[in-house]
């Protein structure tokens, strides 16, 4: 009975990261950032761009990391998201190399770099809510109430 018990409780668990992930992902988010900030990467296509590191998702292992980036300055520079990506990618053995140094964990992850689309998502809600039609059922419904 014990046995069965301890199954239903594992199914009813709700699925998402544990702490342990979102713990370990904030401390891979932040030495991130000061690696990407204080390191030289030798890679043209990341010269004059800044970075917001917004997310990293650590796998339940902890060995795998999946870093969401936001490019601030690409656009200036006459590249494109998808360059800028690249050229992370790329870079991921000497990023990794230096993460290793700023992180007290067993094993670095592996890196990824993707696209957050999340400030592209908030820009268009942005935009929505300044809408004239928009601001219009927002006033007109405050009148009836």
């Amino acid at each position: 009975m014990n046995e069965m018990s301890r199954d239903t409780k594992s199914k009813n668990r709700p699925t998402g990261p544990t702490q342990r992930q979102l713990r370990a992902g904030e401390l891979i988010r932040h030495a991130l950032v000061e690696v990407l900030r204080e390191e030289g990467i030798a890679e043209p296509a990341l010269s004059g761009v800044s970075l917001t590191v917004s997310e990293v998702r650590m796998s339940p292992d902890l060995k795998h990391a999946i870093c969401f980036v936001e490019p601030l300055g690409a656009g200036v520079t006459g590249q494109s998201t998808t360059e800028t990506l690249a050229a992370l990618n790329r870079a991921t053995k000497f990023i990794r190399g230096r993460l290793a140094k700023n992180i007290d964990m067993k094993f670095t992850p592996d890196l990824k770099f993707f696209h957050d689309d999340s400030f592209n998502s908030a820009a268009a809600m942005d935009r929505l809510f300044t809408n004239p039609r928009v601001q219009a059922d927002i006033h007109g419904g405050d009148e009836d109430a």
